[in-house]
């Protein structure tokens, strides 16, 4: 079972809003997901609102194994520099 992080498109035709996944790879486009580890939504004004992302979830996730697609890699790597920003903000 090859289990890998990676969108699942919810949401209307012209509002495209995103989960942030852990599935089997051999599940379709729609398949019912392990667990879901955060959202997208291109449409927000600003990258903290852009992306929603459990941390603990998602390196819990590739800890055991899975490989994130290439958009979800760099989700991640965005999400987290968000998070970096606002806590340096904030101190």
């Amino acid at each position: 079972m090859a289990v890998v992080l990676r969108l699942q498109r919810i949401g209307k035709r012209t509002q495209p809003h995103y989960r942030i996944v852990a599935i089997e790879k051999s599940s379709g486009p729609h398949g019912e997901p392990l667990e879901v580890i955060g959202h997208y939504n291109p449409k927000a004004a600003k990258d903290k609102e852009k992306v929603t992302i459990n941390g603990e979830k998602v390196d819990r996730w590739v800890k055991n194994g899975a490989k994130p697609s290439e958009t979800v890699g760099s989700l991640i790597v965005r999400a987290r520099k968000a998070a970096a920003k606002a806590a340096a903000e904030q101190k």
